[in-house]
């Protein structure tokens, strides 16, 4: 039975880590090719930027998520202490970038947020 669940388990983590693979792939390509076309174009505002960079953070996100949970899963079937430790680790840092990004997400978010609402006021008071 044991086997059973850990070949189950094996394809699992493959399966997941292929997905965040297709993830990161598909979003680094999105963002290298947007960023050329506003580079060519000459025309770039910050604005276009950050939103190029938000996209881009935000697949990061979900990627690593996939991964985490791969680790997560992987971690059950693992019998040996380095393993689980190495897979520990990797886990810490996977989880400490899904917090910086997350976090300057938020703060990219209010910012925009702030100088939306600051155009309203302006454009409404005028």
């Amino acid at each position: 039975m044991r086997e059973w669940l850990i070949a189950i388990t094996e394809y699992a983590v493959a399966v997941i880590d292929a997905m965040a693979l297709a993830i990161v792939l598909f979003g680094t390509i999105e963002a290298f090719v947007s960023g050329l076309r506003m580079m060519f174009a000459g025309s770039a505002t910050n604005i276009q930027r950050r939103e190029i960079w938000l996209r881009y953070a935000r697949v990061l996100v979900a990627g690593l998520t996939f991964q985490l949970g791969a680790d997560i899963i992987e971690t059950s079937i693992t019998n040996d202490w380095e393993a689980v430790g190495r897979l520990g680790a990797i886990a810490v840092i996977r989880t400490f970038l899904n917090y910086f990004l997350e976090r300057d997400l938020t703060e990219i978010r209010e910012l925009q947020h702030e100088r939306t609402a600051e155009r309203a006021k302006e454009s409404g008071g005028a």
